[in-house]
This record gives C-alpha cells, sequence and structure tokens, in this order.
C-alpha cells in the first residue's frame, strides 16, 4: 500500500518549499563536512573558529555589495535588509579574535577567493543570483548559525565581540523573519525557468560553501584542541 504523504508535488508547492526540498542534501553535505564536525564537536581551538572568521570576512564583503548593487532593483530590493547586513559585526568580531592589525594579516583561501568572485559575477546585477546567495548564507545565520554562537560562548567563553557575527537585531522574532523571507521568495515574479535557475544557483551557493569549509578541514592539524 503506498505511503500517505501530506506534502504537495514540486509544481504546486510554495517556491520557498521547492527550494529547501531541493537543496537538502548539498545543505546536509555542508553542515556534516569534516571541518563542522570539528567545530561543532569541541575539536577546534578558539583559533581553528577564527579561520572560519577570516574566510566570512571576505564572503559577506562579497555579499553585501551586491545588497547595495540591488537596493533599486524590483526584484532583488526586496530582500534588501539592512538589519542584515553582517560586516560591522564581522569587523569587530576579527579584531578580537585577530588582533588591532586583521586587516593587514588576514587573506582568503583559494575557495573563499573563487566564492567571492561566483558571488560578483552573478549578484550584482542578476536578482535571482543575488537571492541565491543571500538566502544560503542569512537563513542559515539566523536558524543555524546561532549553534555556533552557543559554543563560542560555552567552549570559548566568548559572549561579546568575538561572536557577535551571530547576533542579528531584527524587527521581529527569528521564526517570523524567515516566515517573511520565505513568502518573498513565494511572491517574486519568476516563472519556472527563472526559478530553476535560481535553484541552481543556491546549490552552486552550497558548493561554495563546502569547497571552503574543505580547504579549512585541510588545514586544521594546526588549530586541534588537546
Amino acid at each position: 500500500m503506498p505511503v500517505a504523504t501530506t506534502e504537495a508535488p514540486l509544481d504546486q508547492a510554495p517556491f520557498s518549499a521547492v527550494l529547501r526540498r531541493s537543496t537538502l542534501g548539498v545543505h546536509d553535505r555542508a553542515n556534516h563536512s569534516r571541518y563542522m564536525d570539528a567545530l561543532l564537536g569541541g575539536a577546534l581551538t578558539l583559533s581553528g573558529y577564527t579561520q572560519l572568521a577570516v574566510q566570512y570576512h571576505y564572503i559577506y564583503g562579497a555579499i553585501e555589495q551586491a545588497s547595495t548593487a540591488m537596493t533599486g532593483d524590483k526584484v532583488g530590493g526586496a530582500f534588501v535588509f539592512d538589519e542584515l547586513r553582517r560586516m560591522p559585526s564581522l569587523d569587530a568580531d576579527l579584531e578580537f579574535l585577530v588582533g588591532p592589525d586583521w586587516r593587514a594579516t588576514i587573506e582568503p583561501l583559494p575557495a573563499t577567493r573563487a566564492y567571492a568572485d561566483r558571488i560578483r559575477s552573478v549578484a550584482f546585477d542578476w536578482a535571482g543570483g543575488y537571492v541565491a546567495h543571500h538566502y544560503t548564507r542569512y537563513l542559515g545565520d539566523i536558524a543555524g548559525g546561532q549553534v555556533i554562537r552557543r559554543l563560542l560562548e560555552k567552549n570559548y567563553r566568548i559572549d561579546g565581540p568575538g561572536s557577535l557575527f551571530y547576533r542579528f537585531d531584527l524587527p521581529m522574532s527569528a521564526p517570523a523573519f524567515r516566515d517573511r523571507y520565505r513568502g518573498l521568495l513565494d511572491t517574486a515574479p519568476w516563472d519556472e525557468a527563472e526559478r530553476a535557475k535560481v535553484i541552481d544557483e543556491t546549490l552552486a551557493a552550497f558548493e561554495c560553501n563546502i569547497a571552503v569549509f574543505t580547504e579549512l578541514a585541510d588545514r586544521m592539524d594546526d588549530h586541534l584542541a588537546a
């Protein structure tokens, strides 16, 4: 006997649900990468986490430049939320984690450079590309990123600079904000072909994240906790 399901077929489901289902596999691969497993398992020193924060400086720098470029776009502009911007908090975190001369001492990994280049190539003049990368990062930070915030507090006694990146000043609760964001996805004026392109670019964004995690894992032997 067939198993009953209450899920709507993909062609009848809201686009936010289609996007989520289409990216579940790559999302899980990112969450369970070797680097993230080590970080969340408490196997890294604080310097091991700092390596991730450094890469975020370049990734979010590119995304938030795209946000500025998209502000006046009829579709992409709806996804520009100034309260989501992470760079001021991230700059304060890096000053704490690296030191006052952090700008002169950090550099991106090759995968990070490629990720930022990908954002610049698709997210400055294509609303769908902007949303794909914006969605991949910010909704994850608001939800799963809070696990890292609690880890920083528990394992490294950091509850302020060093963890500000994960503290959002939202105008509503996080669940309500995510619902609002999904509503924007559902009502964006994209036909099926454009939605398929957005899904493809979201998958590419996750692959960019995985590539960064892979390179971080390749270099984490010097950052393992005793």
